[in-house]
């Protein structure tokens, strides 16, 4: 064999074992494709210069190489490399417990200090399901029920106890109607009909039994509020006196008040309907919102996506984001302490807690914040998760 063609094969074995290392990792971190990269290229360099010098290099196969970072790809010089293995998604996959997701970033700060949070897809797919999942710190995400991908992303909501999820249905058999079920999809009952999908999406009072919902009426009708008793035989209706152009309800946990979007702002009602006072701040041509999230024990605060005079205020359908916490008094900015990070969900605890979802450099993780704005504990969320949004946070 000649030099030229031991060179011309030991460069196609090169091109072989980066082709099949980057194929085996490529839904992995931006991080670790790099790292990989330069590996390979180095390990390609070392093989063509021993082309090139003519000489042959073998390992024995009971040598081991030194022990490498957890971070670090495996690399070997053997022409057909065992991949790395890739955790496979199951009904409880998720990353090991405890340690940062692939890409998430790692901190010295305590364990989280809250319950259980519930996600749901954060991108809605027209024609598919999604499975809703709960995670609980320590522990692997749990995948739950599936929903039609309109539901699961605009309209489903937990339960404040995280056993029960209503939504409604979009499709051609269940067009508009209201659900209720257990959250693994057993014990599904059909609550209501002509339900508004997407404006008064189903939000459940405190204790887990009422859902205020919106009935359309018919073509001419202008449609109504009410107040769905979940656990009576009859599913009885307190129906409000008023009609409010509002969307987007959310509950404070003494169950005093209900929030709402309205006038390209944000309006607390009494649980009744009648309209208590709008929060300050919010006018057309100055900050907007037409998306709410959660809301304090007490009504005092509120998470929400804060819009600016120039940005795209969206349309009526739900969104989860939050980007401010607003003083419902004075109209004025919480200030968190996020490390300078971007704020992306954040749900009120019962305590005055929040429990904060921030975006880090390759995922997400999940703060809990006290009610001066301080960081408390953070963790890192699971790879597995960072596709889907919060719907909930069960204390």
């Amino acid at each position: 064999m000649n030099d030229q063609r031991l060179r011309l094969d030991l460069t196609a074995l090169a091109d072989e074992v980066t082709s099949v290392d980057l194929r085996d990792r490529t839904l992995r971190t931006s991080r670790r494709l790099g790292i990989q990269r330069a590996v390979a290229t180095s390990a390609a360099a070392l093989v063509l210069i021993a082309a090139a010098a003519g000489t042959a290099f073998a390992i024995r196969p009971d040598q081991s190489p030194p022990p490498l970072p957890a971070d670090t790809p495996s690399v070997t010089a053997s022409p057909s490399p065992t991949p790395t293995p890739t955790p496979t998604p199951s009904g409880s996959a998720g990353d090991t417990p405890g340690a940062p997701p692939s890409g998430g970033s790692s901190t010295n700060t305590p364990s989280v200090q809250f319950g259980k949070l519930f996600y749901g897809p954060a991108v809605n797919l027209p024609g598919e399901n999604g499975n809703l999942r709960s995670w609980r710190p320590g522990e692997d995400p749990v995948r739950l029920m599936s929903l039609p991908h309109s539901a699961a992303t605009l309209n489903a909501n937990v339960s404040p106890d995280g056993r029960r999820v209503a939504w409604v249905g979009e499709g051609a058999d269940d067009s508009d109607s209201l659900y209720i079920a257990n959250v693994d999809g057993s014990n599904k009952q059909k609550m209501r009909s002509e339900v508004d999908p997407y404006c008064v999406t189903p939000a459940w009072s405190p204790d887990g039994r009422q859902l205020l919902f919106r009935e359309n009426l018919p073509a001419g009708g202008s449609g109504r509020f009410g107040l769905l008793d979940t656990r009576s035989e009859k599913r009885t209706v307190r129906w409000w006196r008023t009609e409010p152009s509002a969307c987007h309800a959310v509950w404070s946990a003494d169950g005093k008040t209900i929030a709402m979007t309205e006038d390209a702002g944000v309006t607390l009602f009494g649980t009744d309907g009648t309209k208590k006072r709008a929060v300050p701040g919010f006018a057309v041509g100055r900050l907007t919102s037409n998306d709410i999230a959660s809301l304090s024990s007490d009504g005092s605060r509120i998470a929400l996506l804060v819009k600016k005079p120039n940005e795209d205020a969206g349309d009526i359908a739900r969104e989860l984001q939050a980007n401010a916490v607003i003083d419902t008094r004075t109209g004025k900015q919480v200030s968190l302490s996020l490390g300078g990070r971007t704020l992306h969900q954040v749900y009120f605890q019962t305590d005055g807690s929040m429990v904060v979802r921030v975006k880090t450099s390759n995922g997400y993780a999940v703060l809990l914040v006290d009610e001066d704005g301080r960081k408390i504990s953070e963790t890192a969320e699971p790879a597995t998760l960072k596709d889907m949004q919060i719907l909930a946070v069960v204390d």
